[in-house]
């Protein structure tokens, strides 16, 4: 009776296990689709024209992805020596292991070793909570056969390196090899290797940001675990012990361009990419991180500029005030003031920087790309461009001198009184003069010559929006952004073709384009015409308002714009290779000081970004090419610039004789 007893306690014994076992198999449903089907959060990647990362865009776990053909044949090795050597054996669970581990924690009366598989691992990351039960434990092990009999070893490992927390709120072997060592995984040594494979069974004890020496230790751990099964040789073992590599210790939320980045995703958002924080895109734009910090720094620099003159300004006036009541002072809220730049690419309309406010971290909103201004005066090149399209020239004389024009508004008898910046009259003065010293009268007879309805047609070919359709032209009141007016100007700074502005290259996934940048360009003037153009904004910058705008060694050209009352200070221009568009004023629509012109607020910040831009690539072209079919004419010792459509004095006396009779 006793032996029936102690056999049939000796069966339960034995059978418990598989009881167990076979209870829980059949009492709960083990879904493990979300292994199979296995798409976790990526985090986007944006990168700039060269390559060089400006942004990491994710929503909770921050994760590259890595293909199984990605990952080294040395990290598998490494991670399998230190975590589960017969990983490619066992069918989930290694119960020899589990027996040893049993055995020592039974002699040392603690846990003291482990002996979760490496499919064991991934199951308590992916499909368990980490409650400490019986019922966990057994769940696990079911799971594990489960995921072994509907995976391969590879898709195993491909999901564990790709799922498993590697510290410093790194997922993903991929990106801890970026984070960590600012590496491609290819680029490894076994040194890095072994930091890495060694990380997940205590990410915070062995992170080497936070504990360097400890972290190599577990590493030469790994590194002799490999050379004790004679996976390396002595030479590679020993080379590996001695290595110590350099870690950096990155924060997730750095953003090298945190205004491109913004624009990128308000783009992705219009063209329907809805899961740009997990979908794992990798997109290039046209950005050159060099040149974003020069304009983020000639912002800054202009910025800080303006606000030390008006602080000198308020003490000379409240000076003035004092020696005269009767002088008036002006109330400036200097903290309105904020300012904006775009630089693009002549040829290609490439984005090449995009900054939309002196410091993102006080104001985040992109006055660059979202602001709408007038342009002011920085328009009249427009008005001139059509001018000499249609056969006017530098040397053409323009009536500069006041006039009344009468027009209803709201039916009432209304006057407008237009005058000059400088509040004076030259009676005939050049095109070119006119332009170059910015003068509002002989713009305005200028547009009456050639008439408001053509005028505004010709202009449709820069596919200006909002154009007004009336003498108010002249002085540029349309609204626009800078980047607006950024396309626009490339017209001239592109010899006659307008290029739309690009800031999106390619966005890749998973080793598809699923968009690349198409050219999109409008004829808008013969290159001869465009060049004779810029010839006199080129004196802009040499002698006119644009002055405070020029770089010795490079050859610049541009066009100031003050609103009235001081309320926007606009420079527009471009080099011979590259176009740059500033923006300052006060975020109110109020007054700036009323010293602070285009020229004297935007055109330092427009120089020293070109000063940045000639350090940082000095083999730039520096002159403008000269097109087919430009006469040069010295007249009273001036060089003036002709063509066959705008043609030479001599050519036009020759061409109309009776042209002096009539005059």
């Amino acid at each position: 009776m006793i032996k029936k007893v102690f056999i049939t306690f000796i069966l339960l014994g034995f059978l418990s296990p598989f009881i167990i076992l076979a209870y829980y198999y059949f009492n709960y449903d083990y879904d493990i689709s979300s292994l199979t089907k296995y798409e976790p959060e990526v985090t986007t990647r944006i990168y700039d024209r060269n390559g060089d990362k400006i942004a990491n865009i994710f929503a909770k776990k921050h994760r590259y992805y890595a293909s199984f053909d990605e990952i080294p044949p040395r990290v598998i090795e490494a991670l399998v020596a230190i975590e589960d050597t017969n990983f490619f054996e066992h069918s989930g669970v290694n119960f020899d292991a589990i027996f040893r581990a049993v055995i020592k924690d039974i002699k040392a009366r603690k846990m003291v070793e482990g002996a979760s598989t490496i499919t064991q691992q991934l199951v308590k990351n992916k499909l368990l909570t980490r409650e400490k039960k019986l019922s966990r434990k057994i769940k696990e092990l079911i799971y594990s056969f489960k995921v072994e009999q509907a995976l391969t070893k590879e898709e195993i490992l491909e999901r564990y390196l790709n799922e498993i927390y590697f510290g410093h709120s790194y997922y993903g072997i991929k990106t801890a090899a970026d984070g960590y060592f600012h590496k491609k995984l290819s680029d490894l040594t076994l040194k890095e290797m072994a930091i890495l494979v060694g990380l997940p069974k205590a990410p915070s004890t062995y992170a080497p940001t936070r504990n360097y020496e400890i972290s190599l230790g577990r590493a030469n751990r790994v590194i002799t675990r490999m050379h004790v099964l004679g996976w390396i040789d002595d030479a590679t073992f020993q080379e590996a012990l001695s290595e110590r590599p350099t870690v950096y210790n990155d924060t997730l939320t750095q953003n090298k361009a945190p205004f491109v980045v913004d624009e990128v995703v308000r783009r992705l958002k219009k063209m329907g990419i809805d899961d740009l924080r997990t979908g794992g895109y990798e997109i290039y734009t046209t950005i050159d991180l060099k040149l974003q910090k020069a304009g983020r720094d000639a912002v800054k620099f202009a910025y800080d500029e303006a606000i030390k003159r008006v602080e000198t300004y308020k003490v000379k006036d409240l000076a003035k005030k004092k020696r005269d009541r009767n002088y008036e002072l002006q109330d400036v809220n200097i903290s309105q003031l904020n300012g904006a730049l775009v630089s693009l690419d002549s040829k290609t309309g490439d984005i090449l920087a995009l900054v939309g406010s002196y410091d993102y971290t006080k104001s985040s909103y992109n006055r660059a790309t979202q602001g709408k201004r007038q342009p002011g005066s920085a328009f009249k090149p427009f008005i001139y461009q059509v001018a000499l399209n249609l056969g006017y020239s530098g040397a053409t004389k323009l009536v500069d001198n006041a006039q009344t024009y009468e027009y209803e508004k709201d039916g009432e008898d209304m006057k407008w009184r237009p005058k000059n910046y400088e509040k004076d009259y030259k009676g005939l003065i050049t095109l070119r003069e006119a332009l170059v010293h910015s003068r509002n009268l002989a713009t305005i007879n200028l547009v009456n010559e050639i008439g408001l309805p053509q005028l505004v047609q010709e202009l449709k070919k820069f596919h200006i929006k909002n154009l007004p359709t009336d003498l108010s032209i002249s002085l540029g009141t349309m609204s626009m952004s800078p980047l607006e007016l950024a396309q626009y100007y490339s017209a001239f700074a592109n010899y006659g073709v307008e290029v739309e502005p690009h800031l999106i290259q390619t966005i890749m996934k998973d080793g598809d384009a699923l968009y690349t940048k198409s050219q999109q360009s409008y004829f808008v003037s013969e290159p001869t015409q465009a060049f004779i153009l810029t010839t006199i904004l080129r004196d802009v910058v040499k002698r006119g308002t644009g002055r405070r705008a020029g770089v010795k060694g490079i050859e610049l050209a541009g066009k100031t714009g003050t609103t009235n009352n001081n309320v926007d200070g606009w420079f527009a221009g471009y080099s011979p290779t590259i176009e740059t568009v500033v923006w300052f004023g006060n975020d109110n629509n109020t007054p700036m000081y009323h010293k602070e012109t285009g020229g004297r607020v935007s055109g330092p910040a427009f120089a020293y970004y070109f000063r940045e831009v000639l350090r940082l690539y000095p083999q730039i072209q520096r002159k403008f090419d000269e097109p087919e079919g430009i006469i040069e004419v010295d007249i009273n010792g001036q060089k003036e610039y002709f063509s066959d459509i705008s043609k030479p004095p001599r050519v036009e006396i020759e061409e109309d004789p009776e042209a002096e009779l009539l005059f």
